[in-house]
C-alpha cells in the first residue's frame, strides 16, 4: 500500500473503503472484507449512523490497531458539544481516531475546530480534517488555528476536479482526500469512450482506472462497495500506473459538475438534524 505523509508527518493509506449509506450490518461487513484484501483505511462518519459497526469491524479483525487509519466525522449539529471527540471514541471503541473531521462547513466550526485541536494535543486523534470546505472558509480556519489541518475531504472525479481548491490546498501543504471518486455511479462518467480504450491497453475496468487517476494525482480516495469482487477490484488499483498522456486525457473530461449542490436551505437543516449516536446496531450477525 502507498502511503501519504500529512504535514504533521503522519502516514496515511492513499486508498481505502469508504462507508457512506451503509447500514451498520453493510458497514461491518465491508471493512472486513477490505481488511482481507489488503486495506487499512476505513472512512465513516457521525452522519453514517454506523460508527459502532466500523468499531466493532476493526475490534473483530484482530489487526494490530496501529495498521489500521481511522478516519470520521463530527456533524455540524454536534459542534458545539464538548465531549463529541470522547463520546465517538467510546462509541468505536477505540483509544484514539487517526483522523477526524468537521463535516460541513456551517455552524459554529470554529468552536468545533479548538475542540479538535485541544483534543490533537490530547493525544485523542492523530490529525484534523475539514470536509466540504471553500477556500474561504479554509482561510478562516487557518487564521484562528494553532494547528493546521492535515487534510480536506472534498467531492473530487473527473466531471468535478476542484483545480483551484486544489492549487491552494498544495500551496499549504494540506492532502486531498476524494468522495464520489466515480461520480456518485454516474454511468456517464464511467462508460466514457476513452476510458473504455484505456482498458483495452491496461486491462483494466473503467472504475479502476477512474480509481487510479485519483492515486496518480495524491488524492487520497475512498471508494465505498459493499460487494467482495468489487473491494477486491478496487484494491487492485494499487499495482499499476497510467501514462503521462492517459493522465491528461482524463484530466480533460472536467465540466465542473458537482453531484453534491449545496445550499444555506440545507446548511440551516443541518444544524437542527438529530442522528442516533447512542443506540446504532452493533452491525454483526
Amino acid at each position: 500500500m502507498k502511503f501519504y505523509e500529512l504535514n504533521n508527518g503522519v502516514l496515511i493509506p492513499i486508498f481505502g473503503q469508504g462507508t457512506y449509506c451503509f447500514t451498520p450490518k453493510e458497514a461491518y461487513k465491508s471493512t472486513l472484507l477490505s481488511f482481507k484484501y489488503g486495506n487499512r483505511l476505513v472512512d465513516t462518519a457521525q452522519y453514517y449512523e454506523n460508527e459502532r459497526a466500523v468499531g466493532n469491524a476493526i475490534l473483530d479483525s484482530k489487526i494490530d490497531r496501529k495498521e489500521i487509519f481511522v478516519s470520521t466525522k463530527i456533524w455540524p449539529s454536534y459542534y458545539l458539544d464538548d465531549e463529541a471527540v470522547d463520546k465517538t471514541l467510546k462509541r468505536m471503541q477505540l483509544d484514539y481516531i487517526d483522523l477526524m473531521f468537521l463535516h460541513q462547513p456551517c455552524g459554529d466550526y470554529i468552536h468545533a475546530y479548538k475542540n479538535l485541536e485541544k483534543a490533537y494535543l490530547d493525544k485523542k486523534i492523530r490529525a484534523i480534517g475539514l470536509s466540504n470546505f471553500s477556500i474561504a472558509q479554509i482561510k478562516e480556519v487557518l487564521n484562528i488555528a494553532h494547528i493546521k489541518p492535515q487534510v480536506v475531504q472534498i467531492e473530487l472525479h473527473p466531471y468535478y476536479q476542484e483545480k483551484e481548491l486544489r492549487e491552494f490546498l498544495v500551496k499549504e501543504n494540506i492532502a486531498v482526500m476524494s468522495w464520489y471518486p466515480l461520480g456518485h455511479g454516474d454511468k456517464e462518467l464511467l462508460n466514457e469512450p476513452c476510458l473504455t480504450n484505456m482498458g483495452n491497453t491496461y486491462y483494466r475496468t473503467n472504475a479502476q482506472l477512474l480509481l487510479r487517476w485519483q492515486i496518480e494525482h495524491n488524492f487520497i480516495c475512498i471508494p465505498g462497495s459493499k460487494s467482495e469482487d468489487h473491494i477486491s477490484a478496487n484494491l487492485g488499483v494499487i499495482n499499476f500506473h497510467l501514462k503521462d498522456e492517459d493522465i491528461k486525457m482524463i484530466d480533460s473530461l472536467n465540466r465542473n459538475k458537482p453531484y453534491y449542490q449545496k445550499s444555506d436551505e440545507k446548511y440551516k437543516k443541518y444544524l437542527t438534524m438529530e442522528l442516533n449516536l447512542d443506540d446504532q446496531e452493533d452491525g454483526r450477525e
